[in-house]
């Protein structure tokens, strides 16, 4: 099978620079395919931390930018585009090095990992209880029917709330129940790096004030209306309720901060169990050369 890196950690825990780093050294060189779902969409770079030229020093990355924020990308879609990534780079002699914060994301590129199909009539239903009746009163009926399916998706999240409810009533299982157990189609080595809580949410503060000053609030601006998919990313919906005139740009900054930290939290959560990820302090000196340690004792 392909070998594959896979680095995995909340946001802001520095996984994108780290990813450069890595792929810079290793023999052969390696090429970075995001699992990040947000950074795929044109022109949300600031909000995303999608890296810039300069960030990625001369390192081929992949899906970033690809598609306009009216574009409804599916967690099929990215899977079917983020192989293709890893087989291309692959064909080419380079190592592929699969960056994210999405668990979901990085197990459905990863791992045996198939989607129950559709049924457009229930959608279209749910959709329309969805617009009725709120997102926490349908989070609440999720978890009635799949308490894990609940935990792991956001109350907020109603698309995939939708989404979750669909298959249980098409399937008769349990959603989580519906995603399988198997594990990686590619030979991954899987670094992941801890954070602790405290650091974790300074840093996110951090990032989040940087953001600001970069221009953040403009560029929720010029994008106008988002897509279903692309108005979830963290702080677009926020600035864009201040844009509106609900809240102020203060109070979008500090809702912006608060949903990162929990978001982060939720993906500590998701990761933790996985028994495959080597863990890794965020901060060590020679992270990068225990990164390419790992890598090699996996041979």
């Amino acid at each position: 099978m392909t070998r594959v890196l896979c680095i995995v950690g909340p946001t802001a825990s520095g996984k994108s620079a780290l990813a450069v780093d890595v792929a810079r050294r290793l023999t052969p060189v390696g090429e970075i395919v995001s699992t990040d779902s947000m950074q795929i969409y044109q022109g949300m770079d600031i909000g995303t931390a999608t890296p810039t030229a300069v960030e990625r020093r001369g390192i081929p990355h992949h899906l970033l930018d690809r598609v306009s924020t009216d574009t409804v990308v599916t967690v099929a879609d990215y899977q079917q585009w983020a192989r293709e990534a890893i087989d291309d780079v692959a064909s080419r002699g380079a190592t592929p090095i699969v960056v994210g914060g999405s668990g979901l994301y990085v197990r459905a590129v990863l791992d045996d990992l198939q989607f129950p199909g559709t049924d457009p009539q229930v959608r279209a239903r749910l959709e329309e209880e969805l617009e009725q009746h709120g997102a926490a009163i349908m989070h609440a009926r999720l978890a009635q029917v799949d308490p894990a399916a609940a935990l792991a998706i956001p109350a907020t999240n109603g698309r995939r709330i939708v989404r979750a409810l669909e298959v249980v009533e098409i399937t008769g299982i349990p959603f989580t129940a519906s995603l399988p157990k198997g594990g990686a189609i590619y030979d991954v080595t899987f670094v992941g790096l801890a954070v602790p809580r405290d650091h974790m949410d300074s840093r996110i503060s951090h990032r989040v004030e940087q953001m600001w000053q970069a221009g953040f609030v403009d560029e929720v601006r010029s994008l106008g209306a988002l897509g279903q998919t692309a108005r979830r990313a963290l702080g677009y919906q926020q600035i864009s309720e201040a844009l509106d005139g609900r809240c102020t740009l203060d109070e979008a900054k500090v809702a912006t901060v608060e949903a990162t930290r929990r978001f982060a939290r939720r993906q500590q959560r998701w990761f933790k169990p996985d028994q495959r990820i080597t863990w890794l302090a965020y901060n060590a000196d020679d992270l990068t050369d225990q990164v390419l340690a790992v890598w090699g004792t996996s041979t």
